[in-house]
């Protein structure tokens, strides 16, 4: 029997810049990047995808790409940047998919062209997804319109779509090439957006970071009144904790622990039961909530760190309750658990919560104790309706 070896490294870098009016004649973040970036020899072509809510927020967008990519030598656009639908269900619309690839095979975006994408977390997810199957993989700029995607999804290394009802089912991980976030897309936000991403920095925050946990408690209000200031720092925060894990640990996700994952079992469930009625980050909200009072029963916090918890999610707005956790004697939420199993490849791997800002792994879940998790947030959600 003769049996050959292979083994190789593959190393990816990319930077995720903060800037304001990144389209603005006199910002040169954008140009900076494309002049330095890939082969000087080829012709660089760029095919801009936008987000239709951020497109219909930011009416002279499309025309600031045309003239700012006009004044960088070397770089033309493939074609006017296309609109397309955003929002959470894009996910679960193959045909658009097959619309990016039809407009890469169209427009010849080669591996030495970039695909631009620009708009939320779903959004980005889906034209990842296309950009990295597209000649096996063409060159992928995120530009994040939302809270949630300038500090979590967006900088990371996953894309993905929706199938068979099962949330990210289809996916790669492929890195971007650049990320760039401005905090101009912010400022159209609705409450509910520019609250939702919060939910992100909270669960990071809780896992790996006290004291940024307890900057957040300090500044809830602020962030609630949309102040710009707390609101920047955070996502740099949460966006540096997000990177450095994703640096130092399992990248590619080909272990069972994702701790990035924290609050997120019951989330991606309550998504699919709510009919994403429930922005990403609202489910996650419930999900964290959900995890840290079972944490609570299992031991390992008191119930006033659980209530430290309660009270930021509050402060900041979110409802932490939705009929559908408790459906049907909550079966539909617990099978969420058999569902995040198969996700993560076998065995089952939840983050729980050791201590407030320590996370840890466990490998089963007490569905008695799950369900009166459940039964706490519907009391707790009973008290704040009553008064």
């Amino acid at each position: 029997m003769t049996v050959l070896h292979q083994a190789f490294k593959v190393s990816f870098s990319y930077p995720v810049a903060f800037t304001e009016q990144l389209f603005a004649p006199e910002n040169a973040t954008f140009r900076n990047f494309l002049q330095t970036a890939g082969d000087p020899q080829f012709q660089k072509k760029i095919l801009f995808l936008i987000d239709a809510g951020v497109s219909d927020h930011h009416p002279g967008l499309v025309a600031a790409i045309t003239h700012y990519v006009d004044t960088v030598p070397g770089v033309t656009l493939a074609t006017a940047p296309v609109i397309m639908p955003g929002g959470e269900q894009v996910k679960n619309q193959p045909e658009l998919v097959t619309q990016i690839l039809e407009a890469v095979d169209e427009f010849g975006i080669d591996r030495h062209s970039y695909l631009a994408a620009i708009g939320g977390g779903a959004f980005l997810d889906m034209a990842g997804y296309a950009a990295a199957i597209a000649h096996r993989g063409v060159k992928h700029i995120r530009i994040p319109t939302t809270v949630l995607s300038q500090n979590d999804s967006g900088i990371g290394v996953k894309n993905s779509v929706n199938f068979h009802g099962k949330k990210n089912f289809l996916g790669t991980f492929v890195p971007p090439v650049a990320v760039f976030n401005d905090l101009a897309f912010l400022r159209t936000l609705e409450d509910r957006d520019w609250r939702s991403g919060i939910s992100e920095a909270i669960k990071v925050a809780l896992i790996k970071d006290l004291a940024f946990f307890e900057w957040i408690e300090a500044h809830a209000a602020a962030l609630a009144n949309r102040e710009e200031g707390p609101m920047q720092e955070l996502i740099i925060r949460c966006a540096d904790l997000h990177l450095k894990h994703i640096a130092g640990g399992d990248p590619f996700e080909m272990g069972s622990a994702r701790p990035l994952d924290f609050g997120h079992w019951a989330a991606h469930k309550l998504e699919y039961l709510t009919n994403f009625s429930l922005r990403h980050g609202e489910a996650v909200a419930i999900g964290i909530v959900l995890d840290t009072v079972y944490s609570h029963r299992q031991g390992y916090l008191t119930e006033e760190e659980v209530q430290r918890v309660v009270r930021v999610f509050q402060q900041l707005g979110f409802d932490l309750f939705h009929p559908a956790l408790a459906e049907n004697d909550k079966i539909n939420l617990i099978n969420g658990l058999r569902e995040f199993r198969e996700h993560l490849g076998g065995r089952l791997t939840i983050t729980l919560l050791e201590a407030l800002g320590k996370g840890l792994e466990v490998h089963e879940m007490d569905l008695t104790h799950v369900k009166a998790s459940v039964d706490y947030l519907e009391k707790l959600q009973s008290l704040v309706t009553n008064d």
